[in-house]
């Protein structure tokens, strides 16, 4: 890790939203992403958080909330599944 002028290290975290959300879902819990955002400042010094995430239209509201709280959204490509649903490629 480089060492900047200031005590701690940059840090950078590069999230699957997908994985993350789904796994905090199979522990019975609903992950709030602006404070897990400010979790991963406070804790860890995360200065950049990139969030991977695919991209569907409808959502863009999501998206636009995601940049607010301070990520860097970095869009996948989706695949259309046979019932309808949208899956991550």
């Amino acid at each position: 890790m480089k060492k900047t002028k200031e005590k701690n290290p940059v840090v950078y975290a590069f999230i699957d939203s997908q994985n993350l959300n789904l796994g905090i879902r199979d522990q019975g819990w609903k992950l709030d992403f602006g404070r897990f955002r400010v979790y991963l400042k406070d804790k860890y010094y995360v200065k950049k958080a990139f969030l991977f995430i695919g991209y569907i239209k409808k959502y863009q509201g999501l998206y636009e909330k995601l940049k607010k709280f301070g990520y860097i959204l970095i869009f996948k490509p989706t695949l259309p599944k046979r019932n309808g649903e949208t899956k991550g490629k």
